[in-house]
């Protein structure tokens, strides 16, 4: 009797994953084609339109890259710690906290001169994400805790801390009793280019450094040596709770920073909404893109046009959200599942 069984593959040439991953999509595509068939419309036409809200015009396209900025810099964050085997899931509670300390000194001192004030914010909301991270990296370190449901607790505590401060002491006095922190100044509020913040300048830099930092650095060597096997980095002689931890406040301080770059360019201000699901929806890049800070920038702006598409065929096609989230879905469906195909492989077996 010939059974199935599930061996791992040695190794995959370039061509081979971008073949699979390829075939993913257009079958995500054609899946996804008969359920927007199911709902009375032309399938052609709604992607064609999903691209249209995403790309049509310069106030899309801009809205697009805008949208793709947290998401770039806190999957970069994201990738440090995975690459170690860390699994980071607390860049949410991270995103937070960079936010809010930055907030601190964007409403309470922002009468520095600007380039001073936003300096200090962005150093604060890296340092705040870090130390956020460090928290579950020594437990980790001392009593070998689970740093995965340790650092998805730590999104819950830092979105309920946001929270008592929107509605305790960081309250805006003259809101009329309604929740909400007062809104920046000018003095901390980030420049625009071509009217997009430079947080895209500072996203693109960090994709170049992070790369770098990780494939030509002695510490990105280290940090894949662990990710291997701690037993081997041990033998090399490596500090490894040292490694642990610098690496986890490197990657948990770039998802800080990502939160007061959110803060200050787009909300200018403050929010419990501020991360909207940021730091998960990170988690979901960093594996799309092979852990591959490269690739990262490219399909963080796929993704965001992927979203930016689902809102606009809601309004062009009168298609409910929830029929746009299941497209939406869908398509994430098919290509994340490609990557067991490109880890393992299917044969027969007597």
């Amino acid at each position: 009797l010939n059974m199935l069984k599930i061996v791992k593959r040695k190794s995959l040439s370039k061509k081979e994953h971008v073949v699979i991953q390829s075939l993913a999509i257009v079958l995500a595509l054609l899946f996804a084609a008969i359920f927007i068939g199911m709902t009375g419309n032309n399938p052609v036409k709604v992607y064609l339109s999903m691209l249209d809200g995403a790309f049509g015009n310069s106030f899309r396209f801009k809205e697009t890259i805008i949208n793709s900025i947290p998401l770039i810099i806190t999957s970069l964050g994201i990738i440090i710690s995975f690459k170690m085997k860390f699994w980071n899931i607390g860049g949410e509670g991270q995103f937070v906290m960079g936010a809010v300390l930055g907030s601190y000194f964007a409403l309470y001192h922002n009468t520095l001169p600007k380039p001073l004030l936003l300096i200090i914010m962005l150093i604060a909301g890296f340092v705040a994400g870090g130390l956020w991270g460090i928290i579950p990296a020594y437990f980790r370190t001392k009593f070998k805790t689970n740093e995965t449901i340790f650092t998805l607790l730590m999104n819950y505590i830092a979105i309920k801390f946001l929270t008592f401060l929107q509605y305790g002491p960081w309250k805006d006095p003259k809101s009329f009793g309604f929740p909400k922190i007062s809104g920046f100044v000018d003095n901390a509020v980030l420049p625009k280019i071509f009217g997009i913040h430079i947080g895209f300048i500072i996203a693109i830099i960090l994709c170049i450094v992070v790369y770098i930092y990780i494939n030509h650095t002695k510490q990105g060597y280290e940090i894949s040596v662990i990710g291997e096997s701690e037993n081997t980095a041990v033998y090399a002689g490596m500090k490894v709770d040292k490694i642990v931890m610098r690496t986890v406040f490197i990657s948990a301080g770039i998802c800080g920073l990502a939160g007061i770059i959110q803060a200050s360019a787009v909300s200018k201000t403050l929010a419990v909404t501020i991360s909207n699901g940021t730091g998960f929806t990170a988690i979901i890049i960093a594996w799309l893109s092979n852990l591959n800070a490269g690739v990262t920038f490219i399909v963080a702006i796929l993704f965001s046009a992927l979203v930016q598409g689902g809102s606009y065929i809601q309004m062009t096609f009168d298609i409910p959200q929830a029929a746009a989230n299941v497209l939406q879905g869908t398509i994430l469906f098919f290509v994340l599942g490609s990557s067991f195909f490109t880890t393992y492989t299917i044969k027969r077996d007597k």
